[in-house]
């Protein structure tokens, strides 16, 4: 080949390489399957394999593994992978999408999450409103089913809660209690799936049942007991009541318990997460209080004061169906009622006329007997209950003025219903609640045991009773409560 001919060749491979170098290629038109990352719905980009993911989460994830004692840990639940068919898109290591993950969302471990759902309830307004509902995660369902045991057990006597479970429970002879129904209200859904391990997850019984009862997992208010502290002092002085106390020491039988100097207590308000509805057979008997008959005769000096018969008081046996939701009584009803023993009223003779004054050494009592003492003055829930809720008459029956004065305030608001106020001149009023009807108006004079009302449920008031209360001084201005049993 001569020299011209070598050229030619040259020019023409040269000029091959470069027309190669400088024309667009074909794309490649074979498709592979790869995964889509969405975090949060946002893609992160291009995997291999699913997997591929899955094995290395669960690989680097050993300290959640620890802490939780499990073997496996799972994707976010915010995370999704979806299969995806492309051509040349660049693929994202594993590690790489690992690493985008990890600081932004939490991984899940196999779990069970429960719901408490709501109940239909009134805000302080008398608004109707549905509770929100509590989400709990658990490992391990046998957990939250024991600490429901041990909530139940917390408001119910143990021995009588397992009497009812076994249907063992004696027969009532003369008198007695029995379990009818022990049931929660709320709606719950256990449900077991992947659970984030940035929520607050219960491993153990103990945990969760502090949750039940308190709503929190934070250390209680602790107590060292002085010398002369009673239960009750305690619990009053710190805003619970005597059950609240009880509930959160169980070492203690009941509020007659002893306390001795330096012995710790806790000190924690209820906030139950759910409500344990309690139904009882109720049979027992009941001291019917005397009542006093005033007369007033003008033959005789003013102050004096003679009685012409004694006062006695009676005996009634009573049958009864009652209600208590964590522990309070929210009804009761008397089913039948037997008189053992009539009470004998005492009868008293003043000189004078009627006086608006009212006697500080006698109170009549504010309701026909029989009746129930349902949920008493005190603190319950860290709120003070500024009364005694008196139930157990019947839907209608009479209120009585528990002694002379004039009728001050009368009105119908939340969340007293219909209400009386009685100022008694001696220092003293009485104020009367949820009555379904009044009968007096502001500015009448009553005496002792006039009619003043009805019973109802009006207000804020989960059963028919009556809301009595006792001030020193005007009621919520400046006065103070106190016990109203204290006058009996």
């Amino acid at each position: 080949m001569n020299l011209k001919n070598i050229l030619q060749v040259s020019i023409a491979l040269i000029l091959s390489a470069f027309l190669l170098a400088f024309t667009p290629q074909q794309r490649n038109n074979e498709p592979h399957q790869v995964y889509r990352v969405y975090l949060k719905g946002k893609s992160l980009g291009l995997i291999q394999s699913k997997k591929a993911l899955e094995d290395y989460i669960d690989q680097e994830q050993q300290a959640l593994k620890e802490k939780y004692n499990v073997k496996k840990v799972y994707t976010p639940t915010d995370l999704d992978i979806e299969k995806e068919v492309t051509y040349d898109e660049k693929i994202i290591s594993t590690e790489d999408i690992y690493n985008q993950i990890k600081n932004i969302t939490p991984f899940t471990i196999n779990g069970y999450s429960i719901i408490i759902k709501g109940i239909e309830d009134k805000d302080e307004e008398g608004n109707e409103i549905t509770t929100e509902d509590k989400v709990i995660y658990v490992l391990d369902k046998k957990i939250f089913e024991e600490a429901v045991n041990n909530t139940i057990r917390s408001f119910i006597d143990n021995d009588a809660y397992e009497a009812y479970l076994n249907n063992t429970q004696a027969a009532i002879k003369e008198t007695g209690s029995k379990i009818e129904n022990v049931y929660i209200k709320n709606k719950i859904l256990i449900r077991e799936q992947t659970i984030p391990t940035d929520e607050t997850i219960y491993q153990t019984t103990d945990d969760l049942s502090k949750y039940l009862l308190f709503g929190t997992l934070k250390e209680q208010k602790k107590y060292t007991v002085q010398e002369g502290d009673t239960i009750s002092d305690v619990s009053f002085n710190n805003k619970i009541s005597n059950e609240e106390f009880l509930v959160a020491n169980p070492q203690f039988q009941d509020e007659n318990s002893l306390l001795f100097p330096g012995q710790q207590v806790t000190l924690g308000i209820l906030q139950p997460q759910f409500s344990l509805v309690e139904e009882d057979h109720v049979v027992e008997l009941q001291e019917v209080k005397y009542t006093r008959e005033v007369r007033y005769d003008n033959n005789l000096l003013i102050g004096t004061t003679n009685v012409i018969q004694e006062g006695q008081n009676g005996l009634s046996k009573l049958t009864r169906k009652t209600q208590k939701i964590n522990g309070q009584m929210t009804s009761t009803v008397t089913v039948s009622t037997e008189e053992i023993k009539p009470a004998v009223n005492e009868i008293v003779v003043r000189g004078g006329r009627e006086s608006e004054i009212g006697d500080a050494g006698y109170w009549a009592w504010p309701t026909k007997t029989p009746y129930t003492l349902s949920s008493g003055f005190g603190y319950r829930w860290g709120t003070l209950h500024d009364g005694q809720d008196i139930a157990g008459c019947g839907y209608g029956s009479p209120i009585y003025a528990a002694n002379n004065g004039v009728v001050v305030e009368t009105g119908n608001r939340w969340p007293n219903g219909i209400y009386a106020v009685i100022n008694h001149n001696n220092g003293y009023y009485t104020i009367y609640a949820h009555m379904s009807a009044l009968y007096v108006q502001k500015g009448e004079v009553v005496s002792m045991s006039q009619v003043i009302g009805a019973m109802g449920q009006t207000g804020f008031a989960t059963g028919v009773h009556l809301h009595f209360g006792v001030w020193k001084g005007y009621p919520y201005f400046g006065g103070v409560a106190i016990n109203p049993l204290s006058l009996y």
